[in-house]
């Protein structure tokens, strides 16, 4: 089937692929840059601890910010549309003497802003409280020890500083996200004093000044880790309560819930009351495992949910995961693409027609309308998007060349 004859048969179904295309390739899409390392970073060569595990020893991984800014490039060159990089704290840059991350400062970020701007590309951020030897017996910011947690905040605030800079920077806005892995492996005595000392950090971290309109924090639960099976401090009743308390915004990573809970199904909900959100786009296997990400069918859902709710401009999205058993190039190509083809597929979705249908309680068409959608001819329009963004359908080729000239002489 050729293009033509797919998008004629889309506007059957009352589906204007070229409109589709022309809202994708503005949709950015946060790129993840810890895909490309195992999240190890530059600043420490600890473990990683927090709940945190990269599985796999496939051979080539950056050690160094030139592999790690080749890598990205490589796979930016595979991925359609309109991209943003992501960076955590960690992937700090010194030239001189390193600083601890209590101490950090915009020029500790550079290179990367160098490296943003030179792709016209902006930059989110994260603090990172993980994989650190001032994470004292699992806990950060919801220590009992004063100066864990003073250490913590001003590692928070140093960071509102860096994320103003790459937003003065780049000129688009920065989403700086705060989670934390704090929590304890068995049951706990007391649950309510961690959170009353998270809460309390945050405000402090807070009361630092920041251009609202520029840098947008956010604040990310979740349900377990390993080693934290029995207690989150940073849970979702805390987080999403905390985010509306101080009108921050709210972040949902779809591998920080229980498995029979779906983020697709909260969007809605949220968008009630926030007027921004914030995703991070993950595959959960069985629990928070950080597998790349598939065009599967919670990934089309949120995606619906965006469109749906015409809340394209008001959902920050961005993709979390990352895998070492396959080729790092393939992994953040792959997870990013299918992101984008999820965005593409709810575009094609007739909302307002299917919409109706439910309201009308014409509950049998919709559910007919529902499946017929499923076979549509999607792929070709997929195809003729790559084909106007020239980029190329087959990338494994491509990212086998690479793995010989390159990743395998590393």
């Amino acid at each position: 089937m050729s293009y033509t004859e797919a998008k004629n048969a889309y506007l059957a179904l009352g589906a204007d692929t070229e409109k589709a295309m022309e809202i994708l390739k503005d949709i950015p899409v946060s790129v993840h840059c810890w895909q490309g390392d195992d999240v190890t970073g530059f600043d420490s060569r600890s473990a990683l601890s927090g709940g945190i595990q990269a599985t796999g020893n496939y051979p080539g991984k950056a050690t160094t910010l030139e592999e790690l800014m080749a890598d990205f490039d490589k796979a930016a060159s595979l991925i359609p549309g309109r991209k943003k990089l992501n960076l955590h704290t960690s992937y700090a840059v010194f030239d001189g003497e390193p600083a601890g991350r209590d101490k950090l400062k915009p020029e500790h970020f550079a290179k990367w802003v160098k490296f943003a701007k030179e792709r016209n590309m902006g930059i989110d951020f994260n603090p990172t409280f993980f994989s650190h030897p001032m994470v004292k017996d699992n806990l950060t910011l919801s220590s009992p020890d004063e100066s864990v947690r003073k250490y913590w905040i001003e590692h928070g605030k140093a960071c509102l500083r860096i994320a103003e800079y790459f937003a003065k920077e780049t000129g688009e806005p920065c989403v700086m996200n705060i989670w934390i892995p704090d929590g304890y492996k068995d049951i706990p005595a007391d649950r309510y004093s961690p959170r009353a000392r998270f809460k309390a950090s945050l405000d402090e971290i807070l009361s630092e000044s920041y251009d609202k309109s520029r840098v947008f924090v956010t604040l990310e639960s979740k349900v377990f880790g390993i080693g934290l099976e029995s207690y989150t401090v940073g849970s979702s009743e805390f987080c999403l309560s905390y985010s509306d308390r101080a009108g921050i915004t709210p972040l949902l990573d779809n591998g920080h819930y229980h498995p029979t809970e779906t983020v697709s199904d909260k969007i809605s909900a949220l968008l009630l009351f926030n007027e921004k959100i914030a995703l991070h786009i993950t595959r959960p296997v069985r629990w928070d495992s950080d597998h790349v990400v598939l065009f599967d069918d919670e990934t089309r859902e949120i995606c619906k949910e965006i469109v749906r709710n015409r809340a394209v401009d008001r959902v920050f999205i961005a993709t979390d995961y990352f895998d070492a058993s396959v080729n790092r190039i393939a992994a953040w190509v792959t997870g990013v693409r299918s992101v984008e083809k999820a965005l593409l597929f709810a575009l094609l979705e007739p909302s307002a027609r299917l919409a109706e249908l439910q309201n009308s309680g014409r509950l049998t068409e919709l559910m007919a309308a529902q499946e017929e959608l499923k076979t549509a001819p999607f792929g070709e329009v997929w195809a003729e998007y790559l084909r106007r963004e020239n980029i190329s359908a087959d990338y494994i080729s491509v990212v086998k060349e690479y793995e010989d000239e390159v990743l395998s002489k590393r």
